[in-house]
């Protein structure tokens, strides 16, 4: 592979590029994305580089706006469109190197869809939209949420913010909401994904984050991965540790498919879906009971450990086979791996996080890597991988969220709430907001009225998406924040166009809390406006003062209120390439891994709690006998509003499907690409099958990406974790049958009917998907 020394500017890099497509081509697209896009695509690349001399082009490195990785590259643009990302040098890119996956390299083409908003929208007397001023539509919403406040209270408000923005935007969101709407009801995506991540490790450990930094995945001994696609869903990640493990570290697996991370596995483990905890207190049980765990690790730096050997003991081998599936022999390799490393990570995303008992499926893990003593220590750690691009700033750190000031200070401490009750000049309540699908659930008991939705597609990513299109469609009022008009903001009463990441500054705040610049690279589209700006000037409609100039000014209230950025500020991160929190003041070099000296507990250490397990909050019966589990796939991105418009990727994956076992399809009499129909308690829809292996007999597996299949119709609004409120996305029961092509064709028209109804003709966009 060239280094950069061998090329000669952009020019010479794209022209080698063209020349070594065809016999190399992760000159272009690195190892990662090498397979991906066919040769003209890369020369076609090339090409508009080639066409463009150097001194027109603007070239600014930024962070990628897709998944949480936090890979830093290069974007050239011509001022009008992103003509190529290009990795930087290592030590500008600390997390990726010269890696970049597909939709980091490629997925542009969003920022000039013929469909991108460029102007507000208001809905006129006849129920459609019509573009609109900006002082007709701020004024429109200052109005709208204004009459709810002061009609019905605060309380009546809720605010769902964006973990695509950047930490100053949700900073701004969070105080807009207390201050502005005098409202705790903010939540964010995290609550849909890993907030039982952040309470059980909250708990446990004292943060509610990765231990790690991404460099340990490069040198553990051992690595458990469970309810990760990690390939799929993080691939510069799964790079980094399938080349440890081709240099000899050890990989476990346990899922309920058999993703692509299971080939290079030491171990695959096939699980039942919605029984984490049941394997993983048997792996502590064998632990405990065979001496394996840590004894002064435990002694000095522990409390609960008798809690903990209690209550593992009911997880015989015989029962945790009657559970999950798993064998004795499965649970006692894995356990004397674990033990024999000099250090393990444990890896997990949403298939651990998303049921109504993640708290307690986390809680398990934690346990797990502290008697093993896999903390504090190089190589070793905890790492859920986040999903979003901010989410864990923008979606925690940044307090966008019911309970939490910024930096997790909790609103319901009175010197806390006095401290920005102080610095915010207004009164806050001292009693939680709802979470996001309690929003939803309240708004259907009309305590809920008003809603303002900042770049979150609710009408696909909540759960039981027909009762979240009941509650937006029945809303008082509604304004929605986007790049698009998406399924949301079809039921909006005004629609504001927001600005995407390469055309605003900022910070993001990736997986190993490494937060790092984001730097525009062209001027927002139309007359879209950055995030922060339409905040700012709103909260000055609605009775505020606010007079930022820039986001570095709002990072600057962020470190004085918020202790563990009280070291971050713009300048900081420019000079370091990034820092990871805590950083606690201006001469803190940041925190690489967390909890080398103590816990960020009470007592300084880890506070382990003893969990059995619970049942999903359903299995399968005779009218619906299969489970169903949902997830991502490489070629698109969450609710498809980024990969949707770009051409490329629709090519490798243009629809959703659902995964099915041989035996099951064939006595169902379904081949491979099939319609079928999936139907659970909530509703149906029809995707084509994909006849697998990976998924067992009595499972199905379809991801969650486009509008046709609309995935979510089938989940559960209801059953949440009681602890951190996140839905059970990942086992719903349902039964499936063949469907004729004409269902298969119904739902594909349904879906685009769906979207352009409420639109007049002159306003009716192409399909469009947020992102959850």
């Amino acid at each position: 592979m060239s280094s950069d020394n061998d090329l000669n500017g952009v020019a010479g890099y794209m022209q080698h590029a063209k020349e070594q497509a065809l016999s190399n081509v992760e000159n272009i697209a690195e190892d990662i994305a090498a397979d991906t896009f066919p040769e003209g695509k890369l020369f076609e690349i090339a090409q508009a580089i080639g066409d463009k001399r150097l001194e027109e082009l603007n070239v600014a490195d930024t962070t990628c706006g897709y998944c949480a990785v936090g890979c830093r590259f290069d974007l050239y643009s011509d001022g009008e469109e992103i003509l190529a990302a290009r990795p930087t040098e290592d030590e500008d890119a600390p997390i990726n190197g010269i890696s970049t996956c597909v939709k980091g390299k490629f997925g542009y083409d969003f920022i000039n869809s013929d469909d991108r908003l460029t102007a507000p929208l208001v809905r006129d007397e006849s129920g459609q939209f019509r573009e609109a001023t900006w002082d007709e539509a701020l004024s429109r919403v200052a109005d709208g949420l204004g009459e709810i406040r002061d009609t019905h209270g605060g309380e009546a408000l809720s605010v769902i913010a964006s973990s695509k923005a950047t930490n100053e935007e949700n900073y701004l969101m969070g105080k807009f909401a207390r201050q502005v709407l005098q409202t705790n009801s903010i939540d964010n995506c995290n609550r849909l994904c890993h907030s039982s991540t952040v309470a059980a490790l909250g708990q446990t450990y004292g943060y509610g984050a990765a231990s790690i930094s991404t460099d340990d995945l490069e040198i553990a001994d051992c690595i458990l991965l469970t309810g990760s696609n990690t390939t799929e869903a993080h691939p510069v990640l799964a790079t980094q540790i399938k080349q440890n493990v081709r240099d000899g570290a050890d990989l476990l697996v346990f899922d309920p498919r058999e993703i692509q991370m299971a080939e290079y596995a030491s171990q695959y483990t096939q699980v039942k879906p919605g029984y984490d905890a049941v394997w993983i207190n048997g792996i502590t049980r064998y632990i405990i009971e065979h001496d394996l765990y840590d004894e002064t690790f435990v002694a000095e730096q522990t409390t609960g450990f008798e809690e903990v050997q209690e209550s593992v003991e009911e997880f015989t081998p015989d029962r945790v086979e009657k559970i999950t599936g798993v064998s004795h022999d499965e649970i006692a390799s894995a356990a004397e791996m674990i033990a024999d490393a000099d250090g393990c990570v444990f890896g997990w995303t949403l298939g651990l996080t998303e049921h109504s008992h993640g708290t307690e499926n986390v809680i398990a893990m934690a346990n797990l890597a502290a008697i093993t003593g896999n903390l504090g220590k190089p190589g070793a750690g905890v790492s859920p991988f986040r999903g979003q691009n901010n989410v864990q700033g923008g979606g925690g750190d940044m307090g966008p969220l019911p309970d939490n000031f910024p930096g997790y200070q909790d609103i319901a401490d009175d010197d806390v709430r006095a401290k920005f009750e102080d610095a915010w000049d207004c009164e806050i309540d001292p009693e939680y907001g709802y979470y996001t699908t309690q929003m939803f659930l309240e708004a259907a008991e009309d305590n809920i009225r008003g809603m303002y939705i900042i770049g979150e597609n609710s009408a696909l990513s909540e759960p039981g998406v027909n009762h979240a299109e009941d509650v937006l469609e029945n809303l008082d009022f509604l304004v929605v924040q986007d790049l698009f008009v998406t399924e949301t903001a079809k039921y909006a009463d005004v629609v504001l166009p927001a600005s995407s990441f390469v055309e605003k500054t900022g910070t993001f705040t990736n997986t190993d809390r490494t937060v790092q610049m984001v730097n525009k690279v062209m001027e927002p589209k139309g007359d879209s406006r950055p995030d922060w700006i339409i905040l700012q000037e709103l909260a000055n409609r609605m009775g505020r003062s606010w007079d930022y100039d820039s986001t570095a000014e709002v990072m600057d209230e962020i470190n004085s209120l918020t202790p563990i950025y009280g070291g971050v500020s713009h300048e900081r991160v420019k000079e370091n390439g990034g820092l990871q929190w805590p950083c606690w003041d201006m001469d803190h070099p940041g925190t690489v891994r967390l909890y080398e000296d103590e816990f960020n507990t009470d007592n300084g250490k880890v506070n382990l709690k003893g969990v059995g397990y619970s049942e999903p909050a359903e299995t399968p019966t005779e009218e619906y006998p299969l489970t169903l589990t949902t997830g991502r796939v490489l070629y698109q991105y969450h609710t498809g509003t980024m990969t949707h418009r770009e051409e490329g990727i629709m090519q490798y994956n243009p629809s959703d499907f659902v995964e099915i076992n041989p035996a099951t399809a064939a006595g169902m009499g379904i081949s491979g690409g099939d319609p079928v129909r999936i139907e659970s308690r909530r509703g149906e829809t029809v995707v084509p099958a994909q006849i697998t292996d990976r998924v067992g007999p009595e499972n199905v597996f379809v991801p969650i990406h486009f509008t046709e299949s609309a995935i979510n119709r089938l989940t559960d609004e209801e059953h949440l974790d009681p602890t951190a409120a996140t839905p059970e996305y990942k086992v719903s029961a349902v039964r499936v049958e063949p469907a004729d092509a004409d269902a298969l064709d119904a739902d594909v028209d349904t879906g685009q009917e769906a979207m352009s109804q409420s639109l007049s003709s002159d306003d009716r966009t192409s399909m469009s998907t947020g992102d959850d």
